[in-house]
Order: C-alpha cells, then sequence, then structure tokens
C-alpha cells in the first residue's frame, strides 16, 4: 500500500459483515494510513466483532441515520475518538421485501426506503459537517440507477434518489472544499443481496456482459475505490459516479 490517505480521520458506516464494500473500504482506508471510526444499527455485537478482523481496532459507535436525535448528537460521540473527519463513507440502504414488487408496494414502505437508502447521504453529512475539514471527501455506495434492473424495482427508484442528492450535496458543499461521490458497484453477494428476491436473475447479466471478469464475492476492488476517492488524488472530482463493475455499465447488448 502506498499510504494515499496517511493521518486521515474516516467515518464508515454500514459494515455489518466482512463480505461487505464498507468492511473492504474501512479496511483499505487503515492500510492506506487512516483512523477509522465505525457506526452501524442493529446487531452491535456482530459489527464489532467484524470491527475485529480489521488490521487495527476501530470503534463502534451506534447509529440509526433515521433518527434526529442520534444524528444531532453523532459530532459530539465522534469527538469522543477523533478531533475532526477528512472522509465519511455512506453505506447505507433498506427497504422491506415489498419494495421488490414495482405495481405492489405501498407508499409507506416505499417512503421507509427512500429515506434510508437516500435521505440518510444529507443527513449523514450534515451530521459530521462539524467535523469536517476543507477538502474532505463524501463517498456513497449505488447500484447504477440510469436502467431499470430484474426484481430492484423500488430500490431502483431509491437509488435513483441517491445518486440526484449526491450532485446535489456535491454542489451546495463545495463552497466548503467538500467532495462528494459514489461509486456504483457491480452485485455482490452481501447480507444485503439475501435481502433481494431473485437476486441471481440480477447477478445473472454479468455473467455474459461484464467485460471484465466479475466475482461477485469479492467486495475488495469497490472498497478499494471508496478509499481512493477519499483521497487527495481526486482533488476537483465531486458529484460524480465511478463505476466499479466489470464494465457492465457502458456495455449493450
Amino acid at each position: 500500500m502506498s499510504g494515499i490517505l496517511t493521518g486521515k480521520r474516516i467515518l464508515v458506516s454500514g459494515v455489518l459483515t466482512d463480505r461487505s464494500i464498507a468492511f473492504h473500504a474501512a479496511r483499505t482506508a487503515q492500510l492506506e494510513g487512516a483512523e477509522v471510526v465505525l457506526t452501524g444499527f442493529g446487531r452491535l455485537s456482530l459489527i464489532e466483532r467484524t470491527a475485529a478482523l480489521l488490521p487495527k481496532p476501530a470503534p463502534v459507535l451506534e447509529l440509526d441515520v433515521t433518527d434526529a436525535g442520534q444524528l444531532e448528537g453523532l459530532a459530539e460521540r465522534l469527538r469522543e475518538h477523533v478531533d475532526g473527519l477528512d472522509g465519511v463513507v455512506h453505506s447505507i440502504a433498506f427497504g422491506p421485501r415489498s419494495v421488490f414488487d414495482f405495481l405492489g408496494a405501498p407508499w409507506e414502505d416505499v417512503a421507509g426506503a427512500v429515506h434510508v437508502s437516500a435521505y440518510s447521504y444529507k443527513s449523514l453529512a450534515l451530521a459530521c459537517l462539524p467535523l469536517l475539514r476543507r477538502g474532505a471527501g463524501i463517498v456513497g455506495l449505488t447500484f447504477d440507477a440510469r436502467v431499470t434492473w430484474p426484481h430492484y424495482d423500488w430500490m431502483g427508484v431509491a437509488k435513483a434518489a441517491l445518486e440526484s442528492a449526491n450532485r446535489y450535496l456535491a454542489r451546495d458543499l463545495a463552497e466548503r472544499g467538500i467532495r462528494c461521490n459514489l461509486v456504483a458497484a457491480g452485485p455482490l453477494t452481501s447480507v444485503a443481496a439475501r435481502s433481494i428476491p431473485g437476486f441471481g436473475d440480477l447477478a445473472g447479466v454479468w455473467d455474459h456482459r461484464a467485460p471484465l471478469p466479475w466475482d461477485p464475492a469479492d467486495a475488495e476492488p469497490a472498497g478499494r475505490s471508496v478509499a481512493a476517492l477519499l483521497s487527495d488524488f481526486f482533488p476537483q472530482t465531486t458529484g460524480e459516479i465511478v463505476h466499479v463493475d466489470g464494465g457492465v455499465h457502458m456495455t449493450g447488448a
């Protein structure tokens, strides 16, 4: 490793198991010299066990991104571990099973999916803003929302909202020198993937359309891309979506 994050302090949300992009983003950040703090919601004992697999210890804070009180107190809780932030990773998405039925999903379930998967991107950024230094980077995770995907349905709409929110957040935080970008990864066999009905059909698209070999069990390439966007190697890149999908995003039939 080259140390591209040496001395930086990074908050990584959404680590659950060591198969997640968030885990590999945190791992790469540590290997590149960063100090990492994790946040998670529920199943904190599992998150702490996963954190123990990182190269260095990382504190774990509980955070429900739909809870205004927890968001309001986040900066103060973070100050117990770091005196500032140079980067934030938003790896948070959720939708009840009904949202994978586009015609049948009720608004209440769709609204919850949009809140957790898209609106929370802005919420987390604002909660961390008191600690974010000039030149900091915010990186979120999406699944290419320009097109429809088998079975993805309202989660695809929520990701489209996230991608639009990224552009507006990049615009509004630019005067503070804060960059906001997304990584669009291909399908990965994470805990979140198991909640998608027909995930195998979706992932099967990569079998015949990916120009580069795609391993759905390997989240490290996406995690490394997150770390790269947090570094100073992209000082003038904001509002962007970097595709880490083996090239499927640019491939036709």
